[in-house]
């Protein structure tokens, strides 16, 4: 049973006769259009409470007044569609359009595809165990809220401040990425200028809240999915001969460039090297962990975009990097070009087809991207620090969400960190930037490795409360074996980093101090990430959670029993085989 919208009201509700208080609902629907939208001075003001908005699944529920007062405070302004697309173009930015050129320069054709291909295979178990948490516990905060729970609070506040200090750096950097980007065109602007128009973008589209994150992500993931399906066509048709008379690809090339230079650049350690870059890339798909707390109903909206990740992974990246790796030479000069389009393989490879104006297009596009994740940056962020604050693990100014669902001091927080692009017009800002970089550099590593063991102890507390996985809403996929395989192989990744900071490629230097800044600047977030935990546990002096002391109900969303999931799921294989089929393979 769905929750109803119920009258709500700001004054304080009377107390029924010998029954519990009724609970105080906000209802934002009373408010001015320009409330909502956040572009009057009353949107800033505190929410009175809880919207109560997110549905609740199951019959005969008791109490479900008390349910609805447990969601969070931000309200559930996402539709499927926002959800959809930030699941499956979100994350693709500069780790694909950029990053994926000084990969295919370290580890080869071969290697960018054996790093994305496991990558892949991790990050789809990956979404597959945080939806299934996720659908079942839509709660502020997502993946760190459930580290606390089902792992150990000391552990979440170190993953949970790393995340949030992860996107502050995230945001300079992309800002500052966009800002070369472009200077493609040769432009004779100075990069402090572009630095201050790309920051009022984002600060504008963050007054908007969460409906202009939403509603930005989805039409620039349409143009991001675009831009690549496109690209993918046209190199296939480059590598089959099919290009403009003149260039590179007026023959055909086939698999010529994994002979020649060869299929893997510097071996294993290449590939090694590889792996960090991949993960950079895939960067933010996590993200719809956050955002099922600010959709109406998780149940009908997240299979579907838990489901997109597969076919991001599958068609945009391994395809998209397949045939870079048969367009482009490992040892093309371009791909050390720097951190801007110039570096951009897709762009390269255009070049060398001799292709017009398509450059310029995906170069345009590259552009939105690097805006986009500087958006995902503050979002992620923002929202995270709130369930910090919530938690009593940051100061508790940062609980403060408007009338407009603005987690307003959190965002501000965050956005604050955009002026460090500005170091970047100085010789020295390299030099901090690598540092700032350094701070938060694994962070996403460990992000994953906490959804997955968080889905593993979940399992166990379900069976050992008398629970039954059929009451599950959603199941992951791989199951906890598919957790297993996640925490594994990030464990290889982490790894392969520390032996790639010990043993660079191209050998190691010879003043010791360039060494140790090497390894540091690989690996400083490591270290980083225990010193929080140690700092949480001193602060709070909290012990990992035992499997009977997990608390199981607090936010739960879905109260259906086996009996009821059993008929709901008879009842859909009645369903025609087409929309069986669909169901499978696109929602739940």
């Amino acid at each position: 049973m769905e929750n109803k919208k119920v009258e709500e009201k700001y004054d304080v509700a009377s107390v029924s006769s010998g029954g519990p208080p009724a609970v105080e609902f906000y209802d934002p629907s009373k408010e001015s259009v320009w409330t909502r939208l956040g572009v009057n001075f009353e949107s800033f003001k505190r929410a009175p409470g809880t919207t109560g908005g997110l549905a609740i699944a199951g019959e005969n529920i008791e109490n479900i007044e008390k349910l609805r007062a447990q969601n969070p405070m931000l309200q559930q302004k996402m539709k499927a569609r926002h959800l959809q697309m930030i699941a499956v173009g979100g994350s693709i930015g500069t780790g694909l359009f950029v990053g994926s050129g000084s990969a295919l320069h370290l580890g080869g054709p071969a290697g960018i595809i054996v790093a994305w291909v496991l990558m892949g295979i991790m990050l789809i178990n990956v979404t597959q165990a945080l939806g299934e948490m996720c659908i079942l516990y839509p709660v502020s905060g997502g993946f760190y809220t459930l580290a606390g729970r089902f792992l150990d609070p000391s552990f979440a506040f170190a993953m949970g401040w790393n995340y949030v200090f992860q996107w502050a750096v995230v945001l300079p950097l992309e800002i500052t990425v966009a800002g070369t980007t472009v200077q493609y065109w040769k432009a004779n602007v100075p990069i402090a200028a572009w630095i201050t128009i790309f920051w009022a973008v984002i600060v504008i589209v963050s007054v908007f809240g969460t409906l202009g994150f939403a509603e930005e992500e989805f039409w620039s993931s349409c143009l991001k999915l675009l831009v690549v399906v496109m690209f993918i066509f046209i190199g296939i048709i480059c590598v089959c001969g099919g290009g403009p008379k003149g260039g590179d690809f007026d023959h055909y090339v086939g698999g010529l460039r994994w002979s020649k230079p060869g299929a893997f650049a510097n071996g294993f350690k290449g590939v090694c090297a590889v792996f960090v870059t991949a993960a950079f890339s895939f960067a933010g798909t996590e993200l719809v962990g956050l955002a099922a707390s600010e959709t109406p109903n998780p149940r009908e909206t997240m299979p579907a975009a838990v489901k997109g990740t597969f076919w991001r992974i599958t068609i945009i990246y391994i395809s998209s990097l397949t045939l870079i790796g048969l367009m482009i030479p490992y040892n093309e000069p371009r791909l050390l070009g720097g951190g801007g389009a110039a570096a951009s393989p897709f762009v390269i490879a255009l070049d060398m087809a001799k292709i017009p104006g398509l450059n310029h297009f995906i170069n345009v596009t590259i552009c939105i991207s690097v805006l986009s994740i500087g958006m995902a940056c503050v979002y992620a962020g923002s929202r995270t620090l709130t369930a910090l604050a919530e938690t009593g693990y940051a100061p508790k100014i940062f609980c403060y969400v408007d009338k407009s669902s603005r987690p307003l001091y959190s965002v501000l927080a965050i956005l604050a960190w955009a002026p460090l692009a500005y170091v970047n017009v100085v010789a020295a800002g390299d030099v901090v930037f690598k540092w700032l970089l350094a701070l938060s550099g694994l962070s996403t590593i460990f992000t994953w490795m906490t959804i997955c063991l968080c889905h593993i102890r979940f399992r166990k507390a379900w069976a050992y409360q008398g629970h039954s996985l059929e009451e599950l809403p959603f199941k992951a996929l791989g199951g906890v074996y598919g957790s297993w395989f996640g925490v594994i192989l990030l464990s290889l990744v982490l790894i392969a980093q520390f032996y790639i900071a010990v043993w660079p490629i191209g050998g190691m230097k010879d003043d010791p101090m360039a060494v140790a800044e090497d390894f540091f600047s690989a690996y400083l977030a490591a270290p980083v990430m225990l010193l929080f935990w140690c700092l949480g546990f001193a602060w709070k002096r909290t012990l990992p959670k035992k499997i009977p002391e997990i608390d199981l109900d607090t936010g739960r969303k879905s109260w259906l029993t086996v009996e009821e999931m059993r008929e709901w799921r008879a009842e859909r294989k009645r369903a025609p085989f087409y929309v069986r089929l669909y169901r499978i393979l696109f929602s739940n």
